[in-house]
């Protein structure tokens, strides 16, 4: 018993609900862990590009005699150290501290952005394969009923009461079921393998997903909350609202490109005393030069037509990124809302009707009451319908993954 226990146990553990799957994903997915690297990276330098360049430390050797090399030969001959500091115009390092520091914080938005579109293809996946798991077992389970109804009609006919038609006929749907079983299982291998490749895992590994889930779904927020919820928390637009500030920030950048950056230093030079032994005063010397923009019309106004029309592009891939938004929201509201009804149509309604009829044709078939060909017709019917009701629950999901991945938020319900 013990022994058994272990096993139930174990066989617990191995099974990947959606929940774990999702767990998984965030924390091993490595295209995520590459986006959360990019934005590490880029925190780094707002305060590179603020600092101001570093300070240069010189020693020279002026004026040396090249007959003697005596430091004491010439009056100008000296010996130099000095430092000087390269002084951008005011408001340059701070205008690309703040590039930077908007081009850091897109990348934390395209973070989250990249983190929402990977838990809507984890939960996408996820639920095609467990969508295939089921229609595989619908699949199974109706291939037993067909082999059944072939041994009853062989039974059938061999004491003549049957068509040798209907076993041909039964042989022949389940050779159907055969191809659709191939067909399924196929696509459950792929589809395990694209799972598998969102959690960071071999693809051909082999994953147990949980059989049960829950079959209600959920009422949603009217659409227009959905947008105005789009607006506010989509992380994409956030990006591209810090992308516009940024391209601001480098028009800024560009226009002051026209006024000059300085140089400052300031030298001591030490001088020997004369041949003679007379005293020699040392030097200091104080420099300051700066760049002069003669070439303004061809070159720094140029930048700044250049970043003027990366401005206006940033503002029109917003608006264009926010009607895309828009249109995503709204199909992906409509495929739930139709998937939600086609699912509540099919169990309350069809299949529980399909498989009274199944029954009534069976019991009517063993009597002689009803044709073979339509129980077998209504059998296959109910494997359509059953097999119609999963994919339309799976589509459902498949739609709420979307949609809480386009509005950006996982509150999207009422």
């Amino acid at each position: 018993m013990l022994v058994l226990s272990a096993l139930a146990q174990a066989d617990e553990v191995d099974i990947l609900t959606i929940q774990a799957a999702l767990h998984i994903a965030v924390e091993d997915n490595p295209n995520l862990a590459q986006i959360r690297a990019r934005s590490q990276t880029l925190a780094t330098i707002p305060s590179q590009l603020g600092s101001l360049p570093d300070p240069v430390i010189s020693f020279n050797a002026l004026n040396l005699p090249v007959d003697s090399f005596d430091p004491a030969q010439e009056n100008m001959t000296q010996f130099q150290g000095g430092v000087s500091q390269a002084l951008p115009f005011p408001g340059k390092l701070a205008l690309k501290q703040q590039a930077a520091s908007y081009q850091a914080e897109a990348a934390v938005y395209d973070v989250t952005e990249a983190r929402f579109h990977l838990l809507r293809d984890v939960k996408t996946s996820w639920w095609s394969l467990f969508y295939l798991n089921r229609a595989l077992d619908i699949l199974t389970s109706n291939q037993e009923l067909l082999r059944q109804f072939i041994k009853i009609a062989r039974t059938k006919y061999e004491v003549g009461e049957g068509l040798q038609q209907d076993v041909l006929l039964a042989q022949l749907e389940l050779s159907r079921l055969l191809d659709n079983e191939i067909r399924l299982t196929a696509a459950k291998e792929k589809t395990q393998a694209q799972l598998n490749v969102l959690l960071n895992r071999p693809a051909n590994q082999l994953l147990n997903i949980s059989a049960q889930v829950k079959e209600s779904l959920p009422n949603l927020l009217v659409e227009s909350v959905l947008f105005q919820q789009a607006e506010n928390y989509r992380a994409l637009l956030g990006s591209r609202r810090k992308s516009i500030k940024g391209a601001q920030s480098q028009l800024e950048l560009a226009k002051k490109a026209v006024y000059p950056d300085f140089k400052l230093g300031a030298f001591y030079g030490g001088r020997e005393d004369s041949l003679s032994g007379a005293e020699r005063a040392d030097f200091l010397s104080l420099k300051l030069s700066m760049n002069v923009p003669i070439f303004a019309a061809s070159k720094q106004q140029k930048q700044v037509d250049q970043r003027s029309s990366e401005l206006m592009q940033q503002r029109y891939a917003l608006q264009d990124q926010w009607n895309k938004v828009r249109a995503e929201i709204s199909m992906a509201y409509s495929d739930f809302q139709q998937s939600k009804n086609q699912v509540l149509l099919f169990k309350s309604g069809i299949i529980p009707q399909a498989r009274q009829t199944v029954a009534s044709m069976l019991s009517g078939y063993q009597v002689n009451k009803v044709d073979f060909l339509n129980l077998v017709r209504t059998q296959v019917t109910l494997y359509n319908y059953e097999i119609q009701y999963w994919q339309a629950l799976t589509k459902a999901h498949q739609a709420l993954a979307q949609l809480t991945a386009v509005v950006g938020k996982d509150e999207i319900y009422e």
